[in-house]
């Protein structure tokens, strides 16, 4: 499945094949032990998204909640993007080194961890990141990010 028409992630993970379902459920379940006050679970993109609700900070260049981070399944593999991590090029080397100690090899993009397997996931190092930023830090770099653009000044 790379794209879902979902509208809960009960019904997101309903469409999954049982054997993603649980992967994604394990991942999902250490993102939401680990969420920070204030950020929501949601669909967005077809994918599960954890975000700041649009009630808190409605000031987004694309009208859509500002997303902390988001978990899918794709077509050849899972994934779980991590824009905090990918906002602060410190933050993205910690969780590099980090992930390199944990012995496990990190297939990552610019925010995106892909995975096949669970065990190919280092879940707990992403609950880590996950938690690393509270509500208004990460309104506060999203911020500092676009007050050097044409719609930021």
């Amino acid at each position: 499945m790379a794209t879902s028409n979902a509208t809960t992630p009960e019904a997101y993970l309903t469409e999954l094949p049982p054997g993603r379902r649980e992967a994604i459920e394990a991942v999902r379940a250490t993102i939401l032990e680990h969420l920070p006050e204030g950020f929501e679970e949601q669909v967005s993109f077809g994918m599960l998204a954890y975000v700041v609700p649009l009630e808190r900070y409605p000031k987004t260049y694309n009208k859509q909640p500002l997303m902390l981070a988001a978990l899918a399944s794709q077509k050849q593999y899972m994934s779980v993007y991590l824009m905090g991590i990918y906002a602060d090029p410190e933050d993205e080397g910690w969780f590099a080194d980090a992930y390199k100690a944990t012995g496990k090899r990190l297939d990552m993009g610019k925010s995106c961890v892909r995975f096949k397997r669970l065990d190919d996931l280092a879940v707990e190092l992403v609950g880590e990141a996950v938690a690393r930023i509270s509500v208004d830090e990460y309104i506060e770099k999203y911020e500092a990010s676009r007050a050097n653009t044409k719609a930021g000044k």
